[in-house]
């Protein structure tokens, strides 16, 4: 009987010190993701590279064809339509693209930019940069369920370059605006055309907006 009862003391007690192990051990941080409120990445650092000549002409993840010569890039965590401030974090320049397609599909890489955007930070040559990525707009609806488009020529760092450019445009087109944008301690001020209703629309403009050499893009907000 003493042995009995002997035993159940000790079952017990094994039970007690498994329940406060259970309730005191500590959370290793590393040992689970951790993901926004949001569920969608703001800001993020990594490798950034390029693609162009291969794909250029080919369909991307959103339907629409690649154009090398487009400020697009492609991401796998940002999602797609949305736009995304890429800055080079050696040399400081920075250029915004919109998310058209998946990717980069080699390991340690974040964003694959079009040639257009690598040459705009620089990184032709050497292929790849490290770089800092913040989420500026992900594509949203009005009220009537209807995304609206704009047409965007550019985020410059220069009031007065972005203010130069709205001027050259608007000679052109009624509709031109300066969009001041602030993320990560910078402003940049982004020269857009519209709203338009349709896609369509805004592919027109941007289309005949390209003779100016200006870094167009397309956004839905």
């Amino acid at each position: 009987m003493r042995r009995w009862i002997g035993l159940v003391t000790v079952i017990c007690a094994m039970a007690m010190v498994s329940g406060c192990a259970s309730r005191l051990a500590p959370v290793n941080p590393a040992s689970a993701p951790i993901a926004p409120a949001s569920g969608v990445l703001r800001s993020v650092t990594g490798k950034a590279s390029w693609y162009g000549p291969g794909f250029d002409g080919h369909p991307t993840a959103t339907g629409e064809i690649y154009d090398q010569q487009q400020m697009t890039a492609a991401s796998s965590i940002f999602p797609l339509g949305a736009s995304v401030i890429v800055t080079d974090l050696a040399s400081g320049r920075a250029v915004e693209v919109r998310i058209n397609d998946r990717g980069p599909f080699r390991k340690g890489r974040k964003i694959d930019l079009s040639y257009a955007a690598a040459r705009a930070l620089g990184m032709v040559a050497p292929g790849t940069a490290l770089v800092r990525m913040d989420l500026v707009a992900t594509p949203a609806v009005d009220p009537a369920g209807e995304p609206q488009y704009f047409v965007q020529a550019g985020s410059y760092a220069d009031e007065r370059n972005a203010e130069r450019i709205r001027l050259r445009l608007a000679s052109h087109y009624s509709d031109v605006t300066l969009n001041e944008l602030d993320t990560a301690g910078r402003r940049y001020y982004r020269v857009r055309m519209g709203g338009f209703a349709t896609r369509e629309q805004a592919q027109a403009r941007a289309a005949a907006t390209v003779r100016f050499g200006l870094p167009v893009i397309i956004v839905s907000e």
